[in-house]
């Protein structure tokens, strides 16, 4: 299973209590402060491809710092306690709206601060009161509620309604191995193949209203702003190309007027099924977007050549 959406609570740790202690024969305070909670981090892992992780277990926390000690003795810190995602991942402060985005191996983010540690009773001595009697409590670590979406990074998607072909080209272009068969929405989470180096995302097939939710709404299309190149497939068998085409462009811009700024190259999909007659009408039509086009079946080496030769033009000579 693809878990690609997460709520989580994260909380630092708790600040140690501050101590209330006297040295031997009543001869002034020597209560230590508390030590700081310890702290919660984000931080990306370059293994991991989802957020399975975070399916059963919801909420985290960093652990509390330890008690104020005797003869000045500081409390030890709480552990610090440091969360890996997918490099990727979008985190929401579901409280302030603020966003982090991992987007690498090395850095770690701050979710949640720990609490500090408390005052000792030394702290708290004057000339006019040499023996105080109280200490602070430790305060408690900060608690949010942090919703963790990640977005693919892929060289190249490979979008287009249901059932056009997306997933056998995935197959075809790499060592994936993902289920296709001859009805709508055989692929519902995205797949990741390598070609040549560059990785290839197959992207859940869309329908008219996934902006809005339907169908797998934003499942297809919060997967391709990461994405450099979009190889936009539309079926050969379909007979009205120049609508499939348009409705997968009224909802890319929909849910993002940015995603029409990205690259694009239409593959006309199973054209082994249509004669050569009508595969040149409708590449005709096609080239009406003013894109580049082509034609592609996976049972014709020749055309896969061409398509391979672009993406090495496109990515490797560069």
């Amino acid at each position: 299973m693809f878990v690609d959406e997460a709520v989580i609570t994260v909380s630092g740790g708790k600040g140690g209590n501050g101590k209330v202690a006297f040295f031997p024969n009543r001869r002034g305070p020597s209560g230590g402060d508390g030590g700081r909670g310890g702290n919660v981090y984000l931080k990306g892992d370059a293994n991991l491809t989802d957020l399975y992780t975070f399916v059963r277990k919801k909420v985290f926390k960093a652990q509390d710092g330890v008690d104020g000690g005797i003869f000045k003795m500081t409390g030890a810190v709480g552990n610090d306690l440091i969360l890996s995602v997918p490099i990727g991942t979008l985190a929401t402060n579901k409280k302030s709206s603020i966003a982090f985005e991992v987007t690498d191996t090395e850095t770690q983010i701050i979710v949640a601060k720990g609490g500090k540690g408390g005052r000792g009773n030394i702290a708290f001595a004057t000339s006019t009161s040499q023996t105080p009697r109280h200490a602070e409590p430790g305060e408690q670590g900060e608690t949010y509620e942090l919703h963790l979406i990640l977005k693919l990074i892929a060289d190249i998607g490979l979008i287009g309604l249901p059932n056009v072909g997306k997933s056998s080209l995935l197959n075809e272009l790499t060592n994936a191995a993902v289920k296709t068969a001859p009805y709508p929405f055989t692929t519902l989470e995205p797949f990741l193949g390598v070609h040549e180096k560059l990785v290839i995302a197959d992207i859940p097939g869309l329908i008219e209203g996934a902006s809005q939710g339907k169908g797998l709404g934003v499942k297809f299309l919060k997967h391709i702003e990461k994405v450099g190149l979009l190889l936009h497939c539309i079926s050969s068998e379909s007979d009205d190309i120049e609508s499939d085409y348009e409705t997968v462009m009224t909802e890319m811009k929909k849910f993002n007027p940015e995603l029409l700024k990205k690259q694009q190259i239409i593959l006309l999909t199973k054209s082994d099924l249509i004669d050569e007659k009508t595969q040149i009408q409708r590449l005709n039509k096609l080239k009406k977007t003013k894109l580049k086009v082509y034609p592609i079946s996976i049972y014709n080496p020749s055309q896969f050549q061409v398509l391979k030769k672009m993406i090495a033009d496109l990515f490797l000579h560069t």
